[in-house]
């Protein structure tokens, strides 16, 4: 890094916000010799046990190709299992919809990975790639862009400048609010409640979706007989549930998941996260990129909001990269235009379709409940459309970024 003085570092971008998704912005600009700064509010090491986040992430198989393309998959695969087949169900309907790897190729549709096991293996990678350098725990208290530069201020005094910032600063993104970029958003009345549990019997790889009145009920393969949950309920509801000692907790829990998996116990912590839609009205500003949570969050009901800021990541990385690499100005707004351009079809289309099902399933309503549940039978008989949603399920749909094609910058 080039450092002008003690307190002002010059850097080819700036990202605001380190944890998973400004880790994989880092990783992917720094490999091709971009100079990254990061900065995050949050000491890395706190954020690398089990007690800060006890949420599990499903891996799709291009986000498994870009961990793979960066060197860090194999510091968290031995902690990785794949997800084999997809099951969902209705209820008691008898009807259910089933996805079997085998169809899109052989290949497991993704992998569950605990998200500290990611966190230490993109935070090993980070410190160990010279071109980054990692201020935390610090805070932007301002960010200035003008004169062709960003430039953050510090709380500590330092100040960074680079043709390009990428806010990565999550859900509240001070950044998106500083730059006056409006953001639709709404509460579902809904809390997820989020834990491990054991099992006796095995799980075979299978993630198992079953959609109840509250919300779906999701049963997440894990290493060894141990599975995530994650319980979507009635926001009135849900701290009564999580207020219950372990024998009424595991209690409810067996009488939702039923007796597949045998005797089913939570392991310990447990959870709670309110359940919400947003969408940045735009995902760029004058030398300013959103990424990940900051530009988009959706419901957690298709596991695929870690893949969709994954695809920001490899998205930016790759326009940035190669406007760089023509010695043109790779913060330059027409350079983010086409950022913006690729990524807000993918976002919205997912964000409409998760909040559809949602809808759609989060309901007790007789009419509906019979249409949703021939619409499952139709589609498991119907080849053509189990291979759609079977893509759609892996994430190898659409105009997909090298890196999450598995070639590297």
């Amino acid at each position: 890094m080039n450092m002008k003085t003690n307190d002002r570092m010059d850097a080819d971008l700036l990202i605001v916000g380190g944890g998973m998704i400004g880790m994989s912005l880092a990783l992917s600009t720094a490999g091709s010799g971009m100079r990254v700064a990061v900065v995050d509010r949050q000491a890395p090491d706190d954020t690398t046990t089990p007690a800060f986040d006890g949420r599990v992430s499903s891996i799709s198989y291009g986000s498994h190709a870009l961990f793979e393309t960066l060197g860090v998959w194999r510091d968290m695969a031995a902690e990785a299992e794949p997800i084999l087949d997809i099951r969902v169900s209705d209820g008691a309907a008898p009807l259910f919809l089933h996805f079997d790897h085998r169809d899109v190729g052989d290949r497991p549709f993704g992998f569950m990975v605990e998200n500290r096991f990611l966190r230490i293996a993109l935070l090993k990678a980070v410190r160990a790639q010279e071109n980054i350098a990692l201020f935390a725990p610090c805070a932007v208290t301002d960010l200035e862009r003008e004169g062709g530069r960003a430039t953050a201020q510090l709380d500590d005094g330092r100040r960074i400048s680079a043709p390009l910032a990428a806010a990565a600063d999550g859900r509240g993104s001070p950044l998106r609010e500083a730059a006056g970029i409006r953001n639709i958003a709404w509460d579902y009345p809904q809390t997820a409640i989020v834990c491990t549990v054991t099992h006796e019997r095995p799980h075979h790889g299978v993630a198992k979706e079953h959609f109840l009145p509250a919300g779906p009920f999701a049963l997440l393969p894990m290493r060894g007989k141990r599975s995530s949950l994650v319980w979507t309920e009635r926001a009135d509801t849900a701290d009564a549930m999580l207020a219950l000692d372990d024998a009424g907790f595991d209690a409810e829990i067996a009488a939702r998941a039923g007796d597949h998996l045998g005797r089913i116990e939570n392991e310990g912590q447990r959870w709670r996260y309110p359940l919400g839609l947003q969408n940045a009205e735009r995902y760029i500003d004058h030398r300013m990129a959103l990424v990940g949570d900051a530009a988009h969050a959706m419901h957690p009901i298709a596991g695929q909001g870690l893949n969709l800021g994954l695809r920001d990541v490899a998205c930016l990385a790759e326009i940035v990269i190669d406007t760089a690499r023509l010695g043109l100005d790779h913060g330059a707004d027409d350079v983010l235009r086409r950022y913006q351009q690729w990524r807000r079809w993918d976002s919205f289309t997912m964000l409409v379709m998760t909040d559809g099902l949602n809808r759609l399933f989060s309901n007790d309503i007789t009419p509906v409940r019979l249409a949703r549940d021939l619409g499952l039978g139709i589609v498991n008989r119907a080849p053509p459309l189990k291979r759609f949603f079977e893509r759609r399920a892996a994430a190898m749909t659409g105009d997909l970024p090298k890196l999450i094609r598995g070639q590297a910058l």
